[in-house]
């Protein structure tokens, strides 16, 4: 009986725990280019062109103006200011059409940071950010980014609380790392 429940409350234990990102820590991100907007302004984004300006967090989110993604982008929207200190830009990628995310980057981005359209969700795959439950959308995945393309940490959690506490630590560390004398 004493067994059983112990297994019970590993088994409990292990599904409470975040999954993680399938792009390891130390490999190559992908590049990508999409078409992306902030503040209603549209734009190419291309992986490439914003590391020469420092690190890239790039978060997945499954859709706009769902309550977790209105939450998560409210948080990055209220952090940008530690991201810019830390010489970092933030992207936030999913399905939607670029007309839907013109409202969302003005309304729940607030302008501060962009958001791009993966309409063929090429780059959700390419960074193993599929929902498994429901590959019509993206898991909510968040990397940071090194300049020379290396990625720093990933983070895979349904969950938005986490993400931005958690990639602006990756980018200090990496900063107290890479500090030059």
């Amino acid at each position: 009986m004493v067994r059983k429940a112990l297994l019970t409350a590993v088994a409990v234990a292990l599904t409470a725990l975040p999954a993680f990102a399938a792009l390891p820590n130390g490999t190559q991100a992908p590049d990508f280019t999409l078409q992306a907007t902030k503040g209603r302004k549209v734009f190419t984004f291309t992986l490439a062109d914003a590391l020469k300006k420092g690190p890239v967090v790039l978060y997945f989110y499954p859709a706009a103006f769902t309550p977790g993604c209105t939450i998560e982008a409210h948080d990055f929207a209220a952090a940008i200011s530690k991201y810019k200190a830390l010489h970092a830009t933030v992207i936030g990628v999913s399905h939607d059409p670029l007309d839907k995310l013109k409202k969302f980057s003005v309304s729940e981005c607030r302008s501060k940071f962009a958001v791009a359209a993966d309409t063929s969700q090429s780059v959700e795959k390419a960074y193993d950010a599929v929902l498994p439950q429901h590959a019509q959308y993206a898991n909510r995945t968040s990397y940071v980014i090194a300049p020379d393309g290396t990625i720093l940490y990933s983070y895979t959690n349904l969950n938005p609380d986490q993400h931005v506490a958690n990639t602006l630590a990756a980018l200090k560390a990496w900063e107290a790392k890479n500090k030059k004398p």
